[in-house]
């Protein structure tokens, strides 16, 4: 059997509130029965969730009652997230349900730990714990490359700070003024504009068109087709400046016999044919040679 909560009138006589009936105790634990408790308007939300609160504290958690009582406070509260995540709406590569659900989570953490007697209303305690997770969830998932907390706050210090620089500056500000403003070592900004780079991320698959080449070269290229390679010849660069000297002071013949051998790649048996030698002889002077060479690459001990 059920009862009815009657609904507040105003002085005219219509009325301002909807009325619920009560549900049985073992169901609602005596509290109204809301069909669709989202469509509560926010100033009957706020005094129903008292009373909900209420005889939340009295029932025994994983009873129907306790169940109703605490689904039923979730879902007249939604209209708190959907406020908080108003502020985040125009909030680039940002998806309006997921952080729906990240602040609902909010929602329910403040709901378990809400205590009338704090004599606070639920709505002030609330908003921090449902901004603190869609916070947190921006944290963890808005970086393309994970950093340190530090960073990732340092990194908006640095961002409220450079705007702020700009305008009185009217120009950007340079690292020593950025550490000057926030009171930080040169090397801590460097590490936070180092940092900052983490924060997106663009495909080398992304079509590149160099404006100044001008030419039909540059169309239909992607971002990884203009990086350059390391030519391996570089690392000879060093070897040949300094072997240079040392075959200077090699004897003509020896030096002759280099050039034959890797400046024309001749054979040992075609040099050896050149200068009169046999092939086993070259190949003794060759190997004398190089050993010479080698030698005087090597650093001393």
């Amino acid at each position: 059997m059920t009862t009815r909560v009657e609904q507040s009138e105003s002085t005219n006589g219509t009325a301002t509130r909807p009325q619920w009936s009560v549900g049985d105790e073992e169901t609602t634990g005596g509290l109204p029965l809301i069909d669709d408790a989202t469509a509560v308007a926010p100033r009957d939300a706020r005094a129903l969730s008292k009373l909900f609160f209420d005889r939340l504290q009295e029932l025994e958690e994983g009873t129907p009652a306790y169940s109703y009582a605490r689904n039923t406070l979730i879902e007249m509260n939604l209209a708190l997230v959907h406020f908080a995540a108003g502020r985040y709406r125009n909030r680039p590569a940002t998806d309006h349900e997921e952080i729906m659900q990240v602040g609902t989570i909010g929602l329910i953490k403040a709901i378990d730990r809400f205590d009338l007697s704090r004599e606070t209303e639920f709505t002030t305690f609330a908003i921090p714990y449902i901004v603190g997770e869609m916070k947190r969830f921006f944290r963890d998932t808005s970086w393309a490359v994970h950093v340190p907390r530090r960073l990732q706050e340092l990194r908006v210090e640095l961002s409220k700070a450079k705007e702020e620089l700009s305008l009185l500056l009217d120009r950007d500000p340079t690292v020593c003024e950025l550490a000057e403003h926030l009171g930080l070592q040169e090397d801590e900004v460097v590490e936070g504009l180092v940092a900052a780079n983490g924060y997106t991320a663009g495909s080398l698959d992304t079509p590149y068109s160099d404006s100044d080449g001008g030419g039909a070269d540059s169309e239909g290229r992607t971002l990884a087709e203009t990086f350059g390679a390391c030519d391996p010849a570089l690392e000879l660069v060093e070897d040949f400046h300094s072997l240079a000297p040392l075959i200077e002071k090699l004897p003509e013949r020896d030096r002759r016999l280099l050039r034959m051998r890797f400046g024309e790649e001749m054979t040992q048996a075609q040099i050896g044919e050149v200068m009169g030698y046999s092939q086993m002889h070259v190949s003794r002077l060759l190997s004398r040679t190089i050993g010479r060479l080698r030698a005087g690459l090597l650093p001393e001990e």
